[in-house]
């Protein structure tokens, strides 16, 4: 009896590197080794979308656009390129109007891309209907998404198998044009009992020639386990990835994988000898990343509070830069209530950084004392709907702190059309009006401004760099000694017990000492006073850095303005006035790092 052939995605390009390197890496870096796994017989690579779009443009100083038709023009014209999006939200981490939907599709076809893998993290399949029919539209194949993840203990209502079942079922009511199903695992926390159980339940359902995939991390250390319980259910394709972006946080290795195979009725048909020569290659390429050490470790904790893999360094990251990773465990403690009372919606980008967030309030500031303006967001409904309800008295917080009511229609009804709006920016700024140039506005906002102007910034974490930094600060010509005075007679003037004394030491080394006069005390300068502003203060809604400050000192802002952009935990979003008047005074300025409720503006 012949072997079933599994197939598989090398995922080191794409998920491999946000899992490790929070997607910041350079094109130039990688692409030897992209050669060299198209030399070893890998066929299918993620090639891009999901962190991996924006990052290029925030932190990278690159054009993602540019990058994919690299990749294409490396790997010819047979090699299937995959990317990751996000339903309504595509790439960005907001969500898209209708026609940044479709253009989203109209470009990563145009610039050589074969499949798109797309998730909603709440399961609400309203969220995937249209992206998915653009994308069938555009020529792409459509990879649709079913999110998974393992509940905290103690809950119950969602993420069973039977679920999963449902969720597939309305799937298929819909009619969403689609090429292969995922099930996407982003916190590699489900049970291979689950996963055996659903894609069991999922075979049933589809047609023989349907493609069955299965996405997990390594995160909790149950990916190879996970895999096999999926195959044996009859899983068709699996993502796996190359070190030093396997194991961890990322993607089981190609290398384990064709192992645990061995002696079964599966087998990935591949040649050990070239995986390896890829393998070196690729780690050759990276070894002057510098790889976090949570990244490369197995952390048993997720099991009880799903952190994904792709958002656990971004997080990390993130609370080195405000001085506080010290309190990582106990927001990973603290994930699992604000999930069970979140309505179970998938921890997976944008949700893993509400979840996240809140989390990290709930710490820093006392249970729901203060609500994550995305997190409540969600549980009002402004994102779609949650697998179950969440819990009515978080609701009601979430809806007296953002004076916002509960929100039950198609959240794509509410967005105004992206093209006309991102149009204006360019040609407000006097540049070039193209589609690729209104998609970077349209999903990268402000930051996809300044890499069009010229402005980004590079910010990628390189061994070399923090060396050569070290080496420039160890060489700095040190301060002249001082000439040591020659010996001989000397005076001092010494205070102990807050009496000053004379103190006079011949040549010969014998002290003599006597009271000395007291001086008149000096006047201590009088404390320049802190100058008192009367107003309406505008606090840090999280922790995170300041992008950009939207208004000056003196101007008029209405109610609900935008006053400032702040990026955390992979996130930007607006800061908004809670009132209408004038800005008094800015207390921030742009590359600040704050703490949640750290004042950032009064208005008057």
């Amino acid at each position: 009896m012949s072997k079933k052939v599994i197939q598989f995605m090398d995922t080191s390009f794409r998920d491999g590197f946000q899992s490790v390197f929070g997607a910041r890496v350079l094109t130039d870096d990688f692409m030897p080794a992209v050669k060299a796994s198209v030399d070893a017989g890998i066929t299918n690579i993620e090639a891009g979308g999901g962190a991996r779009f924006q990052s290029l443009f925030f932190y990278c100083g690159e054009s993602a656009f540019d990058m994919m038709d690299r990749f294409r023009t490396e790997v010819g014209p047979d090699v299937a390129l995959q990317t990751l999006a996000r339903g309504i939200n595509v790439v960005a981490l907001s969500q898209c109007p209708k026609d940044i939907i479709d253009l989203h599709a109209k470009m990563f076809k145009k610039h050589g891309m074969t499949t798109i893998r797309n998730f909603d993290a709440l399961n609400d399949v309203r969220n995937l209907e249209y992206s998915g029919e653009r994308i069938a539209h555009h020529g792409l194949n459509h990879q649709i998404v079913v999110s998974m993840m393992e509940l905290p203990p103690g809950c119950s209502g969602a993420h069973t198998p039977d679920f999963y079942m449902d969720r597939l079922k309305q799937i298929l009511d819909a009619n969403i044009p689609f090429h292969s199903i995922c099930f996407k695992d982003p916190s590699g926390t489900c049970t291979p009992k689950n996963l055996y159980d659903t894609f069991k339940g999922a075979r049933k359902l589809v047609s023989d020639d349907t493609i069955l995939w299965y996405h997990t991390h390594d995160t909790a250390g149950l990916g190879i386990a996970q895999n096999m319980a999926a195959i044996e259910g009859g899983a068709d394709g699996i993502d796996l990835a190359k070190s030093p972006v396997s194991g961890g946080t990322c993607q089981p290795d190609i290398l384990s994988m064709m192992h645990a195979l061995k002696g079964s009725d599966f087998t990935l048909d591949l040649d050990y000898e070239k995986i390896v020569v890829a393998s070196d290659v690729f780690e050759d390429a990276m070894k002057d990343y510098f790889v976090p050490p949570e990244a490369k470790m197995v952390s048993p904790k997720v099991t009880l509070s799903p952190m994904p893999g792709g958002a656990l360094t971004a997080n990390t990251m993130m609370m080195r830069d405000t001085g506080t990773l010290h309190l990582f465990g106990q927001v990973i403690e603290e994930m699992a209530e604000v999930v069970a009372r979140g309505g179970f919606a998938t921890s997976v980008t944008p949700v893993s950084q509400f979840y996240f967030q809140q989390a990290y309030l709930n710490v820093t500031q006392g249970k729901w004392k203060k609500i994550n303006p995305s997190y409540g967001n969600m549980v009002l409904g402004y994102f779609g709907r949650t697998p179950v309800p969440a819990d009515p008295e978080i609701i009601k917080i979430a809806s007296e702190q953002l004076e916002k009511p509960i929100f039950t229609e198609d959240p794509l009804d509410i967005l105004e059309p992206g093209i006309p709006k991102a149009t204006k920016i360019l040609e407000d700024n006097n540049l070039p009006v193209n589609d690729e140039n209104i998609f970077i506005i349209a999903s990268c906002e402000q930051k996809g401004l300044d890499f069009l102007q010229g402005k980004a910034i590079t910010n990628i974490r390189k061994i070399s760099d923090e060396k050569e930094a070290e080496a420039k600060k160890a060489a700095k010509p040190a301060a002249p000694a001082a000439t040591p005075a020659s010996i001989g007679p000397r005076d001092y003037t010494i205070t102990v017990n807050n009496r000053p004394y004379n103190v006079s030491v011949s040549e010969a080394g014998g002290v003599q000492a006597t009271p000395a006069a007291a001086a008149a005390p000096a006047a201590a300068p009088a404390p320049t006073p802190e100058p008192v502003v009367e107003g309406t203060d505008i606090e840090a809604p999280t922790p995170g850095n300041i992008v950009k400050i939207l208004v000056d000192v003196g101007a008029e802002v209405t109610e609900d303005q935008p006053l400032v952009v702040m990026e955390a935990m992979k996130m930007e979003s607006e800061v908004k006035s809670s009132c209408a008047g004038k800005v008094l005074a800015i207390h921030v300025a742009a590359g600040d790092t704050v703490q949640a409720s750290d004042l950032l503006f009064t208005i008057g």
